[in-house]
């Protein structure tokens, strides 16, 4: 089972539906148990920084968030998912994030329109099983105007231009990051939605 942390993400509802389509069985909740016992782990959202980590902390989910990471649990963040995962955001100011990633979350730069939004070409930084069956190169689907900047570049698992090379991709260990949207990429959004549950069924598996 995936647990799909809800804080109020405005794109829960469409990630837990992208997953349903492929057949993977998901729980949406906010419950620490839960999510420290789930074999996989989502943190889909959408928005702010500042409202995300606000909401986050007043559930009392960053500790659990941190743990399951920690203890290698698999973990997908998505979009402000994956923002949410650095030291710092500036968006608005400096907000303190969960700090699992070091680095930080820079506004995108002038010169190009802002926010980026459609279809932009993710390269791939290094082989993982979060890209099996995906081209090299291939388009996702984009929505932001801030990038992380990690201090790591052993995080970086693929990378996205406009105005800045940036991670577009998180893939370290049972750590995975999208600043994309899987959940509105179409075929091959739904592969590496899919690919994610095999990771944790070949995790489940090592396990048992």
């Amino acid at each position: 089972m995936i647990a799909v942390i809800d804080y109020g993400a405005g794109n829960l509802a469409s990630v837990v539906n992208a997953l349903q389509r492929i057949g993977v069985p998901t729980h949406v909740t906010t419950d620490h148990d839960v999510i420290a016992a789930a074999e996989g782990v989502v943190f889909p959202g959408v928005g702010a920084a500042s409202d995300t980590m606000k909401h986050v902390n007043a559930l009392g989910l960053s500790p659990v968030i941190r743990r399951v990471i920690e203890d290698g649990t698999p973990f997908l963040g998505i979009c402000m998912g994956m923002q949410a995962l650095m030291g710092v955001s500036l968006e608005g100011g400096e907000h303190q994030c969960l700090g699992v990633v070091p680095g930080s979350v820079r506004r995108l730069p002038d010169g190009q329109p802002v926010p980026h939004m459609g279809w932009n070409q993710v390269w791939q930084q290094r082989p993982s099983a979060l890209f099996e069956g995906i081209p090299d190169g291939a388009e996702f689907y984009f929505v932001h105007s801030y990038y992380v900047d990690p201090d790591d570049d052993s995080y970086t698992g693929a990378t996205t231009e406009y105005g800045v090379n940036f991670a577009s991709v998180f893939v370290r260990d049972n750590l995975f990051a999208t600043q994309f949207h899987p959940e509105k990429s179409g075929a091959y959004g739904l592969r590496l939605l899919a690919n994610f549950a095999r990771v944790v069924a070949t995790q489940r598996q090592r396990v048992a």
